[in-house]
């Protein structure tokens, strides 16, 4: 089975966001009646997530590192792969073996032209080099219901995963995705994709989105005023999205215990006040800053065990438990961003299993991070907000024509 990918004719909106929404039909091919066998090399395209490491992910898809790690160390090409950015995809090529034959990694930051890190094994030694890749940008458009998880309507719409997690870096300080999310919650997303070769090579940075939770719709559109300054995602009134303290340090998680005066220890076997709140997730399932700030404490602190402390604005700041292990260069004195991976769960100190408990803290006095009330950011100037206007508009009616063709092609 085969996609053929084509797509509707352009309209006027569509000359100044790109291409219109691809429409994909499967087309079913019998390859037994050709007869032919190959033992070609396997390529494989792999999303990469928070917390990965190049290593780790080649090893989760069954190539064999051997002195990998040890190259990525001296060569100076190479080392530009030990940060991998989440949501961008790496290609591999490996034998039937499972050894590695090349592999290939964007590196630049410019979404049109950029350079890539390709690493080759010849004679059984590795080389590195830049390389540059022009890809091509059109514009799809997806929307979907969901039915039983994000990721899973996301599938059924035929949209990325790197997409769905936008969506959850998008609204992470407005819609708690592991508690509020609902069935009957819709999407509806335009956003880039960028092929190479006539082939789509990976996502893009999603435009638009309109997504309705709990009856309540949230829209975010992607502006850069001019001269890029303060380009980000923001709300139909100009506001920008990107709010003081994301809801939740997990992308994905349930809450296993809540902020309460009074709960029975399950260790020391007493009632006592629960000051933060649990959220039970797999080990290793990657923490979160929930804002920028500077790292006042990383180490083992008693019946916490691992434990990050951040010291945000205006005194207040956020603690972080029971971690497996602590994120890189997390050290006192050591500022991170809103988003930075600072730990991993675990079931270190006091745990009777793994989990990361969450505490905020005003002036060291420990609040309901559940209930905190978020503050809002400053619009956009007159300037900014008129151009702002011009480009939400713009892509409102990319979404309408999207969804009217959509329609049509149902009946």
């Amino acid at each position: 089975m085969v996609a053929i990918a084509g797509s509707v004719q352009n309209s006027p909106v569509d000359s100044a966001l790109g291409n219109p929404d691809v429409v994909v039909e499967a087309v079913e091919l019998n390859l037994a009646d050709q007869g032919v066998y190959t033992f070609d090399p396997l390529v494989a395209e792999e999303r990469i997530r928070r917390g990965d490491t190049l290593v780790g992910l080649l090893e989760r898809m069954g190539v064999n590192t051997a002195g990998l790690a040890t190259f990525l160390g001296q060569d100076k090409t190479a080392r530009n792969l030990v940060n991998l950015r989440a949501g961008r995809v790496l290609t591999v090529q490996q034998t039937a073996d499972g050894d590695l034959q090349w592999l290939r990694y964007k590196s630049g930051i410019d979404e049109d032209s950029q350079e890539s890190i390709l690493i080759q094994k010849r004679n059984g030694q590795f080389v590195a080099k830049l390389e540059s890749v022009n890809f091509e940008k059109q514009i799809v458009f997806r929307s979907g219901r969901i039915e039983s998880s994000l990721f899973a309507a996301a599938d059924k719409a035929g949209m990325p995963d790197s997409v769905a997690i936008q969506l959850t870096e998008i609204f992470g300080s407005d819609i708690d995705f592991h508690r509020e999310l609902q069935k009957g919650d819709e999407f509806k997303v335009v956003y880039e994709d960028l092929t190479l070769e006539g082939r789509s090579a990976r996502s893009g940075r999603v435009l638009a989105v309109e997504f309705v939770n709990n009856n309540k719709p949230y829209k975010a559109y992607w502006f850069a005023p001019s001269g890029n300054r303060n380009a980000g995602y923001y709300n139909e009134e100009g506001r920008s999205l990107k709010k003081s303290f994301l809801r939740s340090p997990l992308a994905f998680s349930r809450i296993s215990s809540g902020f309460t005066p009074r709960r029975f220890h399950p260790i020391q076997q007493r009632w006592k006040a629960h000051n933060g709140v649990d959220y039970a997730a797999p080990t290793g399932t990657p923490i979160m800053a929930t804002a920028s700030g500077t790292v006042k404490f990383s180490g083992w602190q008693n019946g916490y065990g691992n434990f990050v402390e951040i010291q945000h604005h205006s005194g207040y700041s956020t603690a972080y438990a029971h971690l497996s292990r602590f994120g890189k260069g997390v050290k006192v004195g050591q500022k991170v961003e809103q988003g930075d991976v600072i730990g991993y769960v675990g079931a270190t100190g006091w745990a009777t299993g793994p989990h990361l408990h969450y505490e905020f803290r005003v002036n060291r006095v420990p609040k309901n991070p559940l209930s905190i009330t978020v503050a809002q950011a400053e619009p956009l100037d007159r300037n900014a907000f008129s151009e702002f206007k011009r480009v939400q508009l713009a892509l409102d009616r990319r979404m309408e024509l999207a969804t009217a063709q959509r329609l049509a092609r149902a009946q």
